[in-house]
């Protein structure tokens, strides 16, 4: 007896039309820089420092203009005999009243020993530091992203001339290179620029040559090549995109180095010279007057570390967000 085979029919089958159907979120397709997001977000360190780090660029922007007095302004009152009185050495304060010719003065963070308000000097000192490490650390991730991806594209010959100078370039200490720019250019913002220019492009260089030497030999450089495309279109238009991942960490982690190494030149004397105040020069000021003025060294010192701790919180987690581990996918 011949075995029956069922035949479906249409009446088997339903359309779905008018049900709600939803994608699953877990498993829906997501593009790299989605899911570096999504790591970055969730990591709780990340968010503490970027948190640290926007309040101080805030307080950067807001709080010379906020407080009534400039960072060279001396600050000084007319008492009730009529004569001016400079406010040396005030502690902080609230400005609620009590004694003193000062005390319905509001100084946050005091006052120095020549009389300048230490609120508006150290949010002043914190912008500038701020610009130097931006501005260095932006223009030397162009030259040494330049410099490392076209070292590793071209090798050979070319790779072992620019690599060789680099270990010169890395060879030289800092303050060798700042000691011999202060004979030639005048000592300031300029100076500690220049000297940041001429060290800490060589980590990015080596970034970006390794991840070159990394991708260069995959399928669609090599095709790229076969088509004749150019070898700057393919550095800079295929290669590029693909490494900035690492060169941003770099950055992160750059950025609070070059915070530090103003405060090290303006606290030895040859970065940032008074009036004009920055980090490195408020501590300086502090240390000079801190069996005195105790106070006067706290602000810039905890802004440091604020700095430092936020740039480094942020460069770990984008380091995470852009290699997770197994367990946090």
């Amino acid at each position: 007896m011949a075995e029956m085979t069922y035949q479906p029919t249409k009446e088997d089958f339903e359309f779905l039309t008018g049900r709600d159907i939803t994608t699953d979120q877990n498993f829906a397709s997501q593009s790299y820089w989605k899911g570096v997001a999504i790591h970055f977000l969730r990591d709780r360190r990340a968010m503490i420092g970027l948190g640290i780090v926007v309040v101080i660029i805030i307080l950067a922007i807001l709080g010379p203009i906020l407080s009534p007095y400039g960072y060279r302004d001396i600050v000084s009152f007319t008492d009730e005999t009529g004569k001016e009185v400079v406010a040396k050495g005030v502690s902080p304060q609230l400005g609620l009243g009590g004694d003193g010719p000062f005390a319905d003065h509001m100084f946050l963070f005091g006052t120095d020993d020549l009389g300048r308000d230490l609120w508006t000097r150290t949010w002043q000192g914190a912008r500038v530091s701020l610009i130097i490490a931006f501005v260095t650390i932006f223009i030397d991730m162009i030259i040494g992203m330049s410099y490392g991806l076209i070292s590793g594209y071209f090798g050979g010959a070319v790779d072992n001339i620019m690599q060789r100078i680099v270990e010169v370039a890395n060879s030289v200490p800092r303050l060798v290179i700042v000691s011999v720019l202060a004979i030639f250019m005048p000592k300031g913002m300029g100076l500690v620029i220049v000297a940041l220019l001429l060290t800490e492009w060589i980590g990015m260089s080596k970034i970006a040559r390794a991840e070159m030497l990394r991708i260069k030999e995959q399928e669609y450089v090599l095709a790229s090549r076969t088509l004749g495309a150019h070898s700057m279109h393919i550095i800079f238009k295929q290669i590029l995109p693909n490494t900035i991942g690492p060169i941003i960490t770099q950055m992160m982690f750059s950025i609070p180095t070059a915070i530090f190494t103003e405060a090290f030149l303006s606290f030895v004397g040859v970065g940032i010279m008074l009036p004009q105040c920055s980090i490195g020069s408020l501590i300086e000021s502090g240390f000079n007057n801190i069996t005195t003025l105790p106070y006067q060294i706290l602000p810039p010192i905890i802004v440091l570390a604020l700095q430092m701790l936020g740039f480094n919180f942020i460069g770990d987690g984008f380091r995470e967000a852009l290699a997770p581990k197994l367990e946090d996918m």
